[in-house]
C-alpha cells in the first residue's frame, strides 16, 4: 500500500517536499522499480523511485523492522541507482544528485532524532563537504526531541506510527488528510481491494513477516561467525522456515553453538 499510495504524483512530491524541506516540481513516479545488471550480482527492488524536473533522483522505502546492515543498504542503493544515470559519452558532473530515503518505525541510530541526514564530508576538516550529490536520509517514528520537528512531520510520522484505528483519525493535517483520501480511493477500487490492505494492515503484516526473517538471518549471522557453512541447504532450511516458535528455538541454539556442526546436529 505505501508504494501505491507513494506512486500518486502529489503525495510522492508533498512527501519530499515535507521530508526534505525543498521545493520540488514535477515528478515522475515508479513503484517497485527492479535494478538488476548482472545475475550474479544481488538485484534490487526499489520501493518508490521518483525523478523530478532537475532530474534530482530518488528512492524512497518503508522500513518496518530494524535489521542489520541499513546503512550498508543505503549504501548498496545509492551505486546501483548510479548505475542507470551516466550514459557512455557523459561527464561526470553530469551525474544526478541523489536521495535514499528510508522511513524506519524505528530510531535507527539510537539518538531520538526524527531526522538523520548522512553525506560524505572530511574527516580532518569537518566543514569540508565532498559535494558529490548524494545523500541518504532516515526518519524515525519513534521520535523524542518533538520540539525539533516540523508540525506537518510529526503528523506524518504520527500517522505512520498510529495502529489500524488510530490511523484514520483526524490528524488536522492536510497532507496527512491527503493520504487518507488515497488510502480509500484504493480500497474502494475493485481493481485494487483485493490486490492491496489499508497501509496499517500492511505494516502490521510486514512487522510479523520481517520478526520471521531478521530471525532467520540472525541465525545465519551467528553460524557463519562459527565458520563457513557446509552447504547452501542449511541457509535454505534456515531462511524457509516461516514458524516463529521454530526459529526462536533456532535462534537460542544458534547463540549457544560452538560449532555449525553441533547446531545441525541439535535442529535434526
Amino acid at each position: 500500500m505505501f508504494c501505491a499510495v507513494m506512486a500518486d504524483v502529489d503525495n510522492c512530491r508533498g512527501f519530499l517536499e515535507m521530508c526534505l524541506g525543498i521545493s520540488v516540481g514535477r515528478v515522475e513516479v515508479s513503484s517497485e522499480k527492479s535494478v538488476v545488471f548482472r545475475p550474479e550480482y544481488r538485484s534490487v527492488q526499489l520501493d518508490v523511485y521518483a525523478k523530478d524536473a532537475d532530474n534530482t533522483h530518488y528512492d524512497i522505502e518503508m522500513q518496518v523492522v530494524q535489521k542489520p546492515g541499513l546503512a550498508r543498504r543505503s549504501r548498496y542503493y545509492h551505486s546501483q541507482m548510479d548505475m542507470e544515470l551516466l550514459h557512455c559519452g557523459q561527464d561526470y558532473p553530469e551525474l544526478s544528485d541523489c536521495f535514499v530515503i528510508f522511513v524506519c518505525d524505528f530510531d535507527p541510530f539510537g539518538k531520538g532524532r526524527y531526522l538523520y541526514t548522512f553525506e560524505n564530508c572530511c574527516l580532518e576538516e569537518g566543514e569540508l563537504k565532498q559535494e558529490e550529490g548524494c545523500r541518504s536520509v532516515f526518519l524515525n517514528t519513534c521520535v523524542r526531541n518533538l520540539e525539533e520537528v516540523p508540525a506537518g512531520l510529526v503528523n506524518f510520522l504520527e500517522f505512520v506510527k498510529a495502529d489500524l484505528a488510530e490511523s484514520q483519525r483526524n490528524f488536522r493535517d492536510v497532507y496527512v488528510t491527503q493520504l487518507q483520501d488515497s488510502i480509500r480511493l484504493i480500497k474502494s477500487s475493485r481493481e485494487m481491494e483485493d490486490k492491496f490492505m489499508t497501509l496499517q494492515e500492511v505494516i502490521l503484516d510486514e512487522r510479523a513477516e520481517a520478526k520471521v526473517e531478521g530471525r532467520a538471518e540472525v541465525i545465519l549471522e551467528l553460524l557463519e561467525d562459527l565458520g563457513a557453512l557446509p552447504d547452501e541447504e542449511l541457509a535454505e532450511k534456515v531462511m524457509n522456515e516461516k514458524r516463529p516458535e521454530v526459529l526462536r528455538r533456532w535462534l537460542k541454539l544458534a547463540a549457544r553453538a560452538t560449532s555449525v556442526g553441533q547446531f545441525m546436529e541439535e535442529i535434526q
